[in-house]
């Protein structure tokens, strides 16, 4: 694609050799000349200086010598439609592979793609254009709505709800019995029957090797436009809002609510039944142990507001030398405890 032909898929101007073909991207150092970059922000100028990148998406206002470019008040942005036009990716054609099973009480459209040793179970339906790539396993009744792309190794058990764009990366799981348990009479655990379902609305995304429990009553749902990265755990009957973003190895435990657009960072857990306001920030490794407020940003195992974690932190970093002090005025006033040894100082 010529310069000035992306830059008008943009929407943007360009500065310099519109007719210049672009072949590829790449990252700065290792750019050609006749790939694409980008640049974020001014501290990128030296490494764009040694860089053979044949164009580049820069900053407005970016100074980038004779070199071809399309300002950008979003750099990152449209360097990412940039990629999903340059290299779209390839689907494979619509219709049953032969190594596929489908049950004859399946409904598959015309336009969808069912790939290698997929397994299709009764009463399941498949929207226009939806992929299922090889070793997907579909149990009775799944619905899948349009334009999703299920990868190698899903796992979709019975009644789940998939509405459309949907994006499961390989060995996902959706629909799995959530982790409910009762005592017996002799104090035994007995099994509780998880006969919810899973809801998964538009323009979800999850990642690889990502569980998302059905519910024991009732249903799990993940809401419009949420993102879940790898290796996340979603107990039964939660429910994450719009836009939510849940990065690797966070846990939620059963019921938890997660209200619109909050972010969950990377191996964060909730005890159960709690509530994650709108807009809500839980830093990496947070134990949440009661609800967040909507637009609170918390950190912490027990959770503190931003604030006191950090002067937690920081204390912490002079704690060593506050407790040799101390020990030295005990000696002092020979006060030292019995049998101290001062060791670990």
């Amino acid at each position: 694609m010529r310069l000035r032909e992306l830059a008008s898929y943009l929407g943007r101007e360009f500065v310099g050799d519109g007719e210049l073909v672009i072949r590829g991207v790449a990252p700065l150092e290792q750019a050609g000349a006749e790939d694409l970059s980008f640049v974020r922000s001014e501290r990128w100028a030296k490494l764009l200086e040694g860089s053979r990148a044949g164009a580049c998406i820069v900053p407005l206002g970016f100074k980038a010598g004779a070199r071809p470019v399309i300002p950008s008040p979003h750099p990152s942005l449209d360097f990412a439609r940039a990629v999903g036009t340059l290299l779209p990716c390839e689907k494979p054609p619509a219709g049953i592979h032969p190594t596929a099973f489908v049950d004859p009480g399946a409904e598959i459209h015309p336009e969808a793609s069912i790939g290698p040793r997929a397994v299709v179970g009764p009463g399941c339906q498949i929207g226009a254009r939806t992929l299922l790539l090889a070793n997907v396993t579909l149990y009775a009744d799944v619905t899948v709505g349009e334009d999703c792309i299920l990868h190698s190794g899903v796992i979709v058990c019975e009644g789940t709800q998939i509405a459309n764009r949907v994006l499961l990366q390989p060995g996902v799981v959706l629909g799995g019995d959530g982790f409910g348990y009762a005592f017996d009479e002799q104090g035994a655990l007995e099994k509780v029957p998880q006969v919810g379902r899973v809801v998964i609305e538009d323009d979800v995304e999850i990642g690889s090797n990502t569980t998302v429990d059905r519910a024991a009553l009732g249903e799990t749902r993940i809401r419009r436009g949420a993102k879940i990265d790898n290796l996340v755990m979603v107990a039964h009957n939660c429910d994450i809002g719009e836009g939510v973003v849940i990065v690797g190895q966070a846990g939620l435990a059963g019921s938890t609510v997660v209200e619109r657009g909050a972010m969950l960072m990377a191996q964060m857990g909730s005890g159960g039944h709690l509530r994650i306001g709108e807009r809500a920030f839980v830093g990496a490794r947070a134990g949440l142990h009661k609800d967040v407020a909507a637009g609170a940003r918390v950190w912490g195992a027990p959770q503190l507001p931003e604030r006191a974690f950090h002067r937690v932190m920081a204390a912490l970093t002079r704690l060593p030398d506050a407790l040799r002090r101390l020990r030295a005025v005990e000696k002092r006033l020979g006060l030292e405890p019995p049998g101290d040894s001062g060791e670990g100082e």
